[in-house]
Parts: structure tokens; sequence; C-alpha cells
């Protein structure tokens, strides 16, 4: 499973935006998008919910169970 940092800063460099153009469209503070990319653990799942729609994805929380 890839990590949400490396899923994020790889799809942003793919649509060639920097970080701030595209803290920018996707509405959200530039420092956000900088913690999701240095993998910080202490994120608002609003804003990083802001951030995947962007990609056309959503992080939900998934039962321990389900991941066994």
């Amino acid at each position: 499973m890839k990590k949400l940092s490396d899923f994020v800063k790889e799809r942003r460099k793919e649509v060639n935006l920097t970080q701030e153009e595209f803290a920018d469209r996707a509405g959200v503070a530039l420092t956000v998008v900088r913690k999701i990319e240095q993998g910080k653990t202490n994120l608002n799942l609003e804003k990083v919910n802001q951030v995947l729609k962007m990609f056309g994805h959503k992080l939900v929380p998934v039962p321990l169970k389900e991941l066994e």
C-alpha cells in the first residue's frame, strides 16, 4: 500500500503544480500540503480529504479487523 505522503506528492507532480499552486486549487493552506507530503501524522481528516478530492479519492476510517 502506498503512503499518503508519496501518493499526494507523486500525483501533484504529475499535474505539474507547485505545492503552493496545488494548495490554492485544493482550497487548503500551503502548510496542509507540506505536512501531508512530509508524512506528518497529526493531520485534520477534513483537510486531507479536501486534498484527496483533487484526485477523486477520499480517506475513511477502516476497522482494524478489515485490514488483517
